[in-house]
């Protein structure tokens, strides 16, 4: 890139960076009446009869929202909910959810966005850390809750069942919620002192995909930034847009990027209550969409998807989110015809945003200001200080884990958990008394300032003394013919130091496991080659389409423990691994080279 390419590009980001920073001031100062529930007054006070929300055959005014919170508000109002005081809601994407969210902090309390998809233990933990006073279960979730009722505690007799349906019947052990407020005025609560942008508004959950999810803690002030990032910065949406939400309103990107962009410009937003490779284009062109938030694996599942007669019949002016891989960007923006794709990187919790305005393949954005890579031990992610304490900045083609500077307008708010929150801090990084988030993430730095998403600590791993990016091979992977997804990790075998790397792959019916052997001796070295591999139909994944690795690790390469086919590479061909073939591997006997 040239000097004069430089400059207009940072010209060009700083043009769409003033789209938040002119809202700066009464955002980012303590104790100002700039918060969620505002953003939908204004909405409702501008354009009252403009499209908010659309779901299957549904559609609300700003208007109809404000009335039907209103209801919701009063209701629990009435159940002595109020300032301070955590709901959990579990319910899927449908418009009850918002409507208890916007009545739950129009009463300045919190609402706990609890993962659909927990159950058991890890429901129970999900609940609990919240400290919720009630909890809200819509009917398509109330059989898990009922399961877990007996290990739920201080919500005693504040089990709301919200039921989507007339006909559904509330369970005995449940208090059904509907008549009660259907019942209630849809005026505006009396009593109420505005909220804060210091007050907390939501607890949004990690995706747990390594441990119990940990509640983030998420105030009004940083869900106002987000929102006007997203849909002024990236965006630059108005009320002409509609934004279609195919990912979970219990997640940020869903949450900030969907429903706050809506509230802080005026677009709409539909909403589908899971998302859907083949209805997703018909959706498209029902809701007449302009933009889309994706992230994860969700473009790649549209790009293995068979053809559908709308998949360009559209009028998308922009995909945005985040974990586009560059082995399909180009192809994807080709086929479907998006003009736009805005990559961005953040973490729920974290204070350290990247935006790739440019839509260049691969990249999450530039580095900014106080945003800094440092060297790392890739496989576990432990910092590295020199002999004077410091940490070291990497220098340009080199990884290293992402650290932003904490002060008073890039705050972390961290975790209702003190210790998970302490343990994300880094102190004197660069020189004694400074403090800085800990992303988790190891980025690749290039040329610019440009940075590229390498591993998530974890994710990478150590085989025959080198460090292997499962990101990386996953990347090679799903270039392999009949490959349609790949999940790679790291799995441990006798009588070796570090793990050999393993992928789980799902696959087309054009896949041979012979060719892919092949393949995997061409395209890696030694080191990095997948030296098992497990061939599924569906791969484990969270409500936002990250990989599950742990569970993955944990089976192994066992016949006993998993069902899939398995195999283990021997030269350059895959042989299967049955009980006999794993004793041999189990004791040592044969591994891999």
């Amino acid at each position: 890139m040239s000097r004069l390419e430089q400059v207009k590009s940072t010209v060009y980001e700083l043009k769409c960076m003033w789209r938040i920073a002119k809202h700066l001031p009464k955002i980012a100062p303590p104790n100002m009446p700039y918060s969620m529930a505002r953003a939908l007054d204004e909405r409702v006070a501008e354009d009252p009869n403009g499209l908010s929300l659309a779901f299957l055959n549904e559609r609300y005014t700003f208007r109809d929202v404000d009335r039907r919170v209103n209801q919701y508000a009063r209701f629990f109002q009435s159940r002595g909910v109020g300032q301070g005081d955590a709901v959990a809601l579990l319910m899927d994407n449908r418009p009850d959810f918002l409507f208890v969210v916007f009545a739950l902090v129009r009463l300045r309390a919190i609402a706990a966005l609890i993962n659909t998809n927990v159950a058991g233990a890890a429901l129970t933990h999900a609940i609990n850390v919240a400290n919720p006073r009630a909890v809200v279960v819509g009917s398509e979730h109330a059989a898990n809750v009922v399961d877990v009722m007996s290990t739920l505690k201080g919500v005693s007799g504040r089990i709301w069942f919200q039921a989507e349906s007339s006909a559904t019947e509330t369970p005995a052990a449940l208090e059904g919620i509907n008549e009660a407020v259907n019942g209630q005025s849809d005026a505006r609560p009396v009593g109420l002192t505005a909220p804060r942008n210091t007050d907390v508004a939501l607890y949004i959950y990690t995706s747990g995909t390594t441990g119990l999810p940990k509640a983030a803690i998420i105030t009004h002030k940083r869900w106002m930034l987000g929102a006007h990032m997203f849909g002024g910065a990236i965006m630059n949406a108005t009320s002409r847009d509609i934004i279609y939400v195919t990912l979970p309103l219990y997640h940020s990107n869903a949450m900030i990027g969907g429903v706050g962009s809506s509230l802080v410009t005026g677009a709409a937003i539909a909403v589908r209550r899971k998302f859907s490779a083949s209805q997703f284009w018909d959706d498209v062109r029902k809701y007449d969409a302009s933009i889309f938030i994706y992230i994860g694996e969700l473009c790649r599942y549209l790009l293995n998807a068979p053809k559908n007669p709308n998949e360009r019949n559209h009028r998308l002016r922009m995909a945005f989110g985040n974990g586009l891989r560059s082995d399909i960007w180009e192809s994807f923006q080709k086929r479907f015809g998006v003009p736009l794709i805005r990559e961005f990187y953040a973490a729920t919790e974290g204070n350290g945003p990247l935006v790739n305005f440019e839509g260049k393949p691969g990249m999450i954005g530039r580095r900014k200001l106080g945003q800094i890579l440092v060297r790392c031990d890739e496989s576990t992610g432990e910092i590295l200080r020199n002999a004077q304490g410091f940490c070291e900045e990497v220098a340009e083609g080199q990884k290293g884990i992402l650290l932003a500077h904490i002060n008073a307008l890039t705050q972390f708010d961290g975790y209702v958990d003190k210790k998970a929150t302490d343990s994300k801090i880094a102190t004197d990084v660069l020189k004694k008394g400074d403090k800085y988030f800990n992303t988790g993430d190891i980025l690749v730095l290039h040329a610019d300032n440009w940075v590229s998403f390498a591993d998530r600590v974890g994710d990478t791993f150590r085989w025959k003394g080198e460090n292997v990016s499962t990101n990386e091979v996953g990347e090679v992977l799903n270039k392999a013919k009949g490959v349609l997804e790949s999940n790679v990790y790291g799995v441990s075998v006798p009588g070796a130091e570090g793990k050999a790397g393993m992928a789980s792959l799902n696959v087309s019916g054009e896949f041979d496991i012979d060719q892919l052997g092949r393949y995997v001796v061409d395209n890696f070295p030694s080191y990095q080659r997948p030296h098992f591999v497990r061939l599924q139909q569906d791969m484990r994944v969270t409500g936002t389409f990250k990989h599950q690795k742990v569970a993955y690790r944990d089976e192994g390469y066992d016949p006993g423990k998993v069902e899939d086919p398995l195999y283990f590479l021997q030269g350059d061909r895959y042989v299967r691994i049955d009980s006999p073939l794993y004793k041999r591997l189990a004791s040592g006997e044969i591994g891999p080279r």
